[in-house]
């Protein structure tokens, strides 16, 4: 039983580290800038409401791309092993990374408003980035399909149902191209989902994520402060508590 364990863990480390999840990421970057729903799960999966919960309600928190929540809850597992909670802090759901990337793909990011977007259209290489006549809310309309789709076949249950090394191995199938997508590489897919994803972890809280900018705060990262002449020439590390965009409102 010991020696299973210690295996898991290790598959579990393995599948991280090759993804490049524990790395962290861009504090925003190009992703920040900006209804096809389908019932892909059973009558009886649902995202808890937020008026489940004693905490006071985000208002932020509210779909604009996905129509059908059990499709969401579809996204916001796969996020959440992507960035997972640990030791160090909460995960992708608690940071409200899957709002985030809700939020984005309703807008200019994910309709792709600011890129050429017409034929012709070749195979391209693994090098030359986002290659695809799909606009980014639907390779991510495919991706979270086929997510399930292989759920499905693998395991003959949910995704959002499955034990989180169950839902790693799904993952790491699109992460090696191993599934067959319509119209986008699965290897696309995975990238621009986990990209997402750690964008959501640490951006500015105006975008949906980095919850009670604890995102920031695993990484000690102080936020948005308008200058730091105060601080320059000492000679002592300084800690600031993060300041998000929303705190010049008060200045």
């Amino acid at each position: 039983m010991a020696e299973n364990n210690e295996r898991s863990t290790m598959s579990r480390r393995r599948f991280i580290k090759n993804s490049s999840y524990a790395a962290g990421g861009a504090i925003g970057g190009g992703f920040i800038g900006t209804l096809i729903g389908r019932n892909l799960l059973g009558d009886n999966q649902e995202v808890k409401n937020e008026s489940q919960s004693d905490a006071p309600p985000d208002f932020n928190h509210a779909l604009m791309h996905f129509t059908n929540q059990k499709e969401f809850a579809v996204l916001s597992a796969a996020t959440e092993r992507i960035f997972p909670e640990d030791d160090n802090g909460p995960g992708a759901v608690k940071l409200g990374v899957p709002f985030f990337i809700d939020h984005q793909l309703a807008g200019s990011y994910g309709h792709n408003d600011r890129e050429y977007m017409r034929g012709p259209f070749y195979p391209g290489s693994d090098f030359q980035g986002y290659q695809t006549r799909l606009k980014r809310h639907e390779v991510f309309d495919v991706g979270i399909k086929a997510i399930q789709n292989e759920s499905k076949n693998d395991f003959d249950a949910n995704f959002v149902d499955l034990e989180g090394e169950q839902q790693d191995k799904i993952l790491q199938k699109f992460q090696d191209g191993d599934v067959k997508l319509k119209g986008v590489t699965p290897t696309t897919f995975f990238e621009l989902l986990r990209s997402a994803t750690i964008e959501g972890a640490y951006s500015d809280p105006l975008y949906g994520g980095n919850g009670n900018m604890e995102g920031w705060m695993m990484k000690e990262y102080p936020g948005n402060y308008m200058s730091y002449l105060n601080e320059i020439g000492k000679e002592k590390f300084i800690k600031k508590e993060p300041r998000a965009l929303r705190a010049h409102l008060k200045s």
